[in-house]
């Protein structure tokens, strides 16, 4: 149906039909096909894209003055392109390692160079809010390197971690519809196909509804767990400090006794 014949309204209700979906389902698999596996590999490669930018950085664990430069060169130069030349570009490279530059598992490697460099640097400034007397502190304590990583910077940058990864997400779920346009398949294709170039507008709003419905859960889902470990860290430090306290109590009602005795 389209808006050019029909009312909103009635295009709205024709957008739960049966037929509509029957068409959408297909789409809606392969969308969430694309934006796992993309996922799965941009957590990976971001996160330690991330780390080694931290690690290496003049204040890191390790600086290393060239590796930083040249892999915040390389990261700024993709975060610099537009998410279709990104696509346009990675095309020929698909055709190398799967064979063909169309399809999900073609697109999948367009996704993931497109959002590594930004979950890398929104890596990156997570770990960076993370104060220095803490390392400093972990470092007195004779901690190495890795141990530090893994016992303080880490946790103690989850929860922002896990809003990176959200925003990674959602991103990459945007990418999937972009994508569509290139065959990828997909909620975008979908739209281009049937809502763009038929004006088939009540498939048009469906998808646009599946779209608002996936990233949603996406976004409620992150906030929640990330409430939740911050919630847990808050925790903690409440009985780390009133552990603290109440060993300073102690400490001081001991000296007073041997104060009092020797006395």
């Amino acid at each position: 149906m389209s808006l050019y014949k029909y009312s909103f309204w009635e295009v709205f209700k024709n957008a739960f039909t049966k037929p509509v979906w029957e068409t959408l389902w297909p789409a809606i698999g392969d969308t969430l096909y694309m934006v796992a596996i993309s996922t799965l590999f941009t957590l990976i490669i971001g996160v330690l894209l991330g780390l080694i930018l931290v690690l290496t950085s003049p204040e890191g664990l390790n600086p290393i003055g060239w590796l930083n430069k040249g892999l915040g060169i390389v990261i700024n130069c993709l975060r610099s392109l537009p998410q279709m030349i990104v696509i346009i570009l990675m095309l020929p490279i698909a055709r190398i390692l799967v064979g063909k530059a169309y399809g999900s598992n073609a697109c999948i490697i367009a996704l993931v160079a497109s959002c590594v460099p930004m979950f890398a640097r929104l890596v990156e400034s997570s770990l960076l809010e993370v104060t220095k007397g803490k390392i400093e502190a972990a470092k007195a304590m004779g901690a190495g390197n890795l141990r530090i990583l893994l016992s303080v910077m880490l946790p103690e940058a989850f929860p922002s971690l896990i809003r990176a990864f959200t925003v990674a997400v959602i991103a990459v779920i945007s990418m999937t519809a972009l994508a569509g346009n290139f065959g990828a398949g997909g909620i975008g294709d979908i739209a281009v196909r049937f809502g763009f170039n038929r004006f088939q507008h009540d498939v048009l709003l469906a998808t646009v509804l599946v779209l608002i419905l996936i990233v949603q859960v996406v976004q409620g889902v992150g906030d929640f767990v990330s409430k939740l470990f911050l919630k847990k860290w808050y925790l903690i430090g409440e009985v780390q400090r009133k552990n603290k306290s109440g060993l300073k109590k102690w400490l001081t009602s001991v000296l007073k006794v041997n104060t009092d005795i020797s006395e």
